[in-house]
Order: C-alpha cells, then structure tokens, then sequence
C-alpha cells in the first residue's frame, strides 16, 4: 500500500524502542525522516515535544497530521495503517498471539533488560557493582529460559512466520547476547535470534548500531 503523508520519526538510533520502528518500516519499504531526539540530544522534554508525546520519551511517530507514541502501538499502528498483515494478522487467534509477546516484551522483559544494560553500559566502570549486574543478568537469563521453552514448538514467536512480536523483543535479544555477561545454552533462542540476524533491516536498525 502506498501512501503520500510524510512518516517522521523523532528519537535516537540507539533507543532499542526506536529501532522498533526503524526495523518495522524498512520491512515494510516505507522510506521515513529520523530525527535524532532523547538521550544525548536532549529535546524530549521541551514543551512542543511534551505537547505531541506527555510522556516524554522516544519515539513518536508523525504520520501526516496523526501522532502516535508508545512503540509497540506505533508498531502496530503502522501494521494496520500498511496493511502489512503477514506482520500483524487479521485473524483473532493469530493475532493474540502477536499482542501477548508485544505485551510480555513490555512489562516482563523490557525492564529486567534496561535495567542490566543500565548497570553494564550506562554505568562508568569504577562504578559498577558486580552483585548488581548479576542480579540483573539472572531475571534476564530467567526471562529468556522462558521464550526458549516457548520456542522449542515455535519458530517465530507468533508461529510459523515472522511478526511483529519478533520486532518488538529483537533489538533486547541483541543486547543480551552483545553484553559481557554469562548467558545458559539456550538453543532455540539462539536459533531464533540467528534467523533475525539474517535479515537486512535487523542488520542496519540494531546489529549495526551497537550497544551504546
């Protein structure tokens, strides 16, 4: 589906919640302006900023006249609006199980990761507490023995194809297998992840940014 309204992007390339969205709409071919905003740019807290997201954080996504914030909805938002269903279904069924792992990345996932990756690169060396960072690594490798069970009857977190979901938890599975720490053996995590490593947009949005 073709559409003619400007798609802007406001956020650092490094936001793995940025790198969501970057990934979706390369996946998509819906070419896009990315605006460098939070982090070292600053800008998230001025009030235009406030005034299109009161969260204060990125992304947002501007789609002609219509704004949307919160990357998971962006995420599907964009799905929707591109008619992208092999990415996001129509069906109820398939599509449950999409939203479950965009909601299990949100609130079982995401912070555990935030908060190792916090403790690890966002943290001055002679600053960091070992005892903390492995605590930290414990709730992820705890979090990911859950998707490898999952994953053993799965290829794809949603089933047999590549969604949305996928998306949504790939730039926190780059960041646990790109940290310094110690990860168990999980074979079907690591077999899924190598499966999103193939895949172009993956490739530029996140393993090529980097952890920083």
């Amino acid at each position: 589906m073709t559409n003619h309204k400007s798609l802007t992007v406001l956020g650092r390339s490094n936001s793995s919640n940025v790198q969501k969205v970057m990934w979706l709409l390369d996946e998509i071919e819906q070419p896009c302006v990315r605006v460098d905003v939070g982090g070292q740019f600053g800008g998230n807290k001025d009030a235009d900023y406030l005034a299109r997201n009161p969260n204060g954080v990125v992304p947002t996504l501007i789609h002609g006249e219509v704004v949307v914030w919160e990357s998971n909805t962006i995420l599907r938002y964009l799905a929707n609006h591109f008619r992208a269903s092999g990415l996001y279904p129509t069906d109820s069924v398939e599509r449950s199980w999409v939203d479950r792992w965009l909601d299990w990345q949100l609130s079982s996932l995401a912070p555990a990761n935030r908060d190792l990756f916090m403790r690890i690169i966002r943290t001055p060396v002679d600053q960091r507490r070992p005892e903390a960072i492995e605590e930290a690594r414990a709730r992820n490798a705890e979090r990911f023995g859950l998707l490898d069970r999952f994953l053993e009857r799965s290829e794809y977190l949603s089933g047999a194809s590549f969604s949305i979901s996928d998306i949504a938890v790939g730039p926190l599975a780059y960041r646990w297998f790109a940290l310094p720490v110690e990860r168990p053996n999980y074979r079907n995590v690591q077999r899924w992840y190598d499966l999103l490593c193939k895949r172009d947009a993956f490739r530029k949005h996140v393993l090529e940014i980097g952890l920083s």
